[in-house]
């Protein structure tokens, strides 16, 4: 990355406290969105390890998704206190503070001797990555540089799925081929976290101060009136894609072991990896499409790939629930960009902040409350009825939001807008 000794045209307009070197826009583009996946691609790291400490130390199967859901739960708490204190203080105060957190969480799994070690530091985790995310969000539209303008809402949507399922791919791979996984990958991520941090304290500012950062910390979520319609119909759409997101990250080892009778770090990885990657890939191709008709794309798809998933475990058809993972992860990565798209007009730059968190604060929910009840399913029910029934009801929710979308879309065909 190359260092402006002198400021730009664009930095001149965006911040009134730049650091004395100034990364150049691009730099400050490029650096921000590679450290806003490496929030993610840490957060999917452990899905492989998991199994891996389950037979090391003993615990039951159960607590693998109270492992996992730690993390969305205390990244929901951040998003409720923190989510909008960026469009107060400005966003690089709290990314850096941000990835100093993540930091530590990074040196903690390094020396995790417990589950409950583990835990710890999957909380401080989610912490961290729930103050960062719609800081995140909305400084990367602000960074972006006129001619990567597009990328800065690409981006923001699929970096989230992209990370975690390459986190969970990596990891998977130092499982199978390495003896000290969990040394290996903590201790580069936090180079990686470290290296984020000089970035982003380097980035110039792009977001003013005003008054109301105490007031901003008490818990609420800020949804802004004329956003009000399109985030109420996208509820639906959230909570199936990332329903879908959290059953392969949080239980996809156990089905792998349970149902299909393989222990293989690399196979945990590659299925883990499947639907957030294959998100990843659909959200940057579908992002020239209309908001709605890439959300009515992806909702479908996320209905017809949950039901291959089904389908694929139910006759224990590994290749087959592959095939629904990506099917489904694709419609994942259209809807919640398009959604993000068809949303984000309807607020003011200073609502930003506020307005993505409630986005993610239902996609979280979404990603970790079911997950819970599901291992809690597979404990009572067995393993097989839990996900068969957990699939069930993300069809019939993917179903609700696709109905919803069709209305919405009929409704802007009848009313002129702009594309």
């Amino acid at each position: 990355m190359t260092i402006a000794a002198r400021t730009t045209p664009y930095q001149a307009r965006h911040t009134a406290s730049a650091p004395r070197w100034a990364l150049s826009p691009t730099a400050a583009f490029t650096g921000a969105a590679l450290a806003y996946a490496s929030l993610y691609l840490a957060a999917g790291a452990p899905t492989p390890l998991l199994v891996l400490f389950q037979r090391e130390w003993g615990f039951p199967a159960s607590m693998l998704t109270v492992a996992f859901a730690a993390y969305a739960f205390a990244l929901l708490a951040a998003l409720l206190v923190a989510g909008s204190l960026s469009d107060h203080v400005g966003r690089r105060p709290v990314l850096v503070g941000a990835l100093l957190v993540e930091l530590v969480s990074m040196v903690m799994f390094v020396f995790a001797p417990n589950l409950g070690w583990v835990i710890a530091a999957r909380v401080v985790q989610g912490l961290a990555t729930g103050a960062a995310s719609s800081a995140f969000t909305a400084a990367l539209l602000e960074l972006a540089p006129p001619r990567f303008r597009r990328w800065g809402g690409l981006i923001g949507s699929a970096a989230p799925a992209g990370g975690l399922g390459l986190g969970a791919l990596l990891t998977g791979a130092a499982v199978q081929f390495t003896h000290s996984a969990n040394v290996i990958v903590f201790s580069t991520l936090t180079v990686i976290m470290a290296l984020g941090t000089v970035v982003l304290y380097l980035t110039a500012e792009t977001s003013a101060r005003r008054p109301g950062a105490l007031g901003s910390l008490v818990p609420r979520v800020t949804v802004p009136h004329p956003a009000r319609r399109e985030f109420t119909a996208a509820v639906p759409v959230h909570l199936s894609a990332w329903m879908m997101a959290g059953l392969f990250m949080g239980l996809g080892p156990t089905i792998v072991r349970g149902v299909f009778h393989l222990d293989s770090g690399l196979v945990n990885g590659a299925t883990a990896f499947l639907a957030p990657g294959a998100a990843a890939v659909a959200g940057v191709l579908t992002g020239r499409l209309h908001g709605r008709r890439a959300t009515l794309l992806g909702t479908t798809g996320v209905l017809v790939g949950t039901l291959i998933v089904a389908a694929g475990i139910a006759g224990g058809l590994l290749p087959v629930v592959w095939l629904g993972a990506a099917v489904s992860g694709s419609g994942f990565g259209a809807a919640f960009g398009g959604a993000l798209r068809l949303i984000g007009p309807h607020a003011q730059p200073h609502q930003r902040g506020g307005l993505f968190a409630a986005v993610f604060l239902v996609a979280y929910l979404s990603f970790g409350l079911p997950l819970i009840v599901a291992g809690q399913g597979v404990a009572s029910l067995g393993l097989l009825p839990t996900v068969l029934t957990y699939s069930g009801i993300a069809v019939l929710v993917a179903a609700a939001g696709l109905l919803t979308q069709l209305r919405l879309g009929r409704r802007d065909a009848r009313v002129p807008v702009a594309a």
